[in-house]
């Protein structure tokens, strides 16, 4: 039996004896969640009828789609901890666990390639940085450093403390260092302190590193053409400290603390982080596209909320009846979003020529015929979404079934 790249062992267990023996269902089902709202945001019937908060804010300030990318990295922080002391009680060393994340990262990094080269594989045009590839980068920075600090303070046996404080610094660190990148170094042509789509300096080197032809062909400024990419290489620090919660909620979810308080803790510290970054705002604003460090506080924050509310209704109170849909995308969740993302292309490849009409692409065939004859274009583009969200569900949940978790 195999198991997802990131998700949680089946012989991943909680330190309390009652939990001896189970998953951590709570954390199957936030990557889950996770990943079916990002292929819900991803495919609308049209994108000029779509409910506000299934769009991602056109550049500061957030809506709830924005929150979808940082709750998976956060949820990638939380199984790197708990992947880790299961391999290391089972006689893994660092050594071989650093071996494996940098296949693991390596391979999650061509798989997001394949994808944004899908299918005529242009390589003049191919998109490099992507939403995988930002995963691989932040799995593989964050697990190095996660086993860097358990071997400098002697492992799993020693006091969790001193490599929690650690873990903590190195996040501020990280959130504090890009601030002061953002905002002080000058960039050729702008100056210091750009925060627009074409002066800002990680769109600036990304446009000199990867070149505009290798950038996401929307992320556009009027006027100037491609200028950035969301998933550049600069912004990825902040979402490495992204991760970092993560792990950090991880290491308390390990403690020998009652299921109840640890629930209470994470609400506690995530509510303060979202405020955190709300009330910095004024100062460095929220930004997906940019993952400001004010961005990265805020999703931090409302990861943590949302994840505590799983945890205390599927692992404290067990109240799982809704939670299967959500499990077959949480076990696979890397399939999951890789099959999504060849449907997409897909369909938005394909065309079909009805009669008497003229070519239209299969999505817009099945948007047209199958949803706006009888509904509004709101409604109709809504349900849209959720059918390709329920024909990925349908394709993968015979692996589910069979307990097939693949693995990279």
């Amino acid at each position: 039996m195999t198991t997802s790249a990131f998700a949680p062992s089946r012989d991943l267990v909680m330190p309390n004896s009652e939990q001896v023996g189970s998953r951590l269902i709570s954390l199957d089902v936030l990557r889950g969640l996770a990943v079916a709202g990002m292929i819900l945001v991803t495919d609308p019937g049209t994108y000029s009828a779509v409910y506000w908060p299934l769009l991602h804010s056109q550049w500061n300030g957030v809506t709830p789609t924005d929150m979808i990318f940082p709750a998976f990295l956060f949820a990638v922080g939380i199984a790197i901890t708990l992947s880790f002391s299961s391999r290391i009680r089972r006689g893994y060393s660092t050594a071989r666990l650093a071996r494996h994340v940098l296949i693991r990262s390596a391979l999650l990094f061509l798989i997001g390639l394949a994808i944004n080269g899908f299918p005529d594989y242009n390589l003049h045009t191919i998109r490099i940085p992507g939403v995988l590839q930002r995963i691989a980068l932040c799995y593989l920075c964050g697990s190095i450093l996660y086993l860097g600090i358990l071997r400098a303070f002697g492992g799993e046996s020693t006091s969790r403390k001193p490599r929690v404080a650690v873990l903590a610094s190195i996040t501020i660190l990280l959130l504090a260092g890009y601030w002061l990148l953002l905002k002080l170094v000058p960039v050729p042509g702008f100056g210091p302190g750009r925060l627009d789509s074409l002066g800002n300096l990680g769109a600036y080197l990304d446009r000199s590193i990867f070149g505009v032809r290798h950038l996401w062909a929307y992320g556009t400024t009027p006027g100037y053409g491609v200028t950035f990419d969301p998933e550049g290489l600069l912004s990825t620090i902040p979402a490495i400290a992204t991760l970092l919660i993560g792990i950090l909620t991880g290491e308390w979810l390990r403690t020998d603390r009652s299921p109840g308080r640890k629930a209470l803790t994470f609400a506690g510290v995530g509510l303060g982080l979202a405020i955190t970054g709300y009330l910095l705002h004024p100062l460095l604003p929220i930004n997906k596209k940019l993952w400001t460090s004010t961005f990265a506080l805020f999703s931090g924050g409302v990861s943590l909320v949302s994840f505590s509310f799983l945890y205390w209704i599927l692992d404290i109170k067990r109240w799982r009846w809704w939670t299967p849909p959500a499990l077959v995308f949480g076990t696979n969740a890397i399939l999951g979003f890789v099959l999504s993302s060849v449907i997409t292309t897909l369909t938005d490849t394909i065309h079909i020529t009805p009669e008497g009409g003229s070519a239209i692409t299969f999505h817009t065939f099945a948007y047209r015929y199958g949803f706006a004859t009888w509904l509004q274009p709101l409604h109709a583009s809504l349900a849209y979404a959720i059918a390709i969200v329920i024909l990925n569900l349908a394709l993968i949940c015979p692996l589910y079934r069979r307990r097939i978790f693949l693995r990279l």
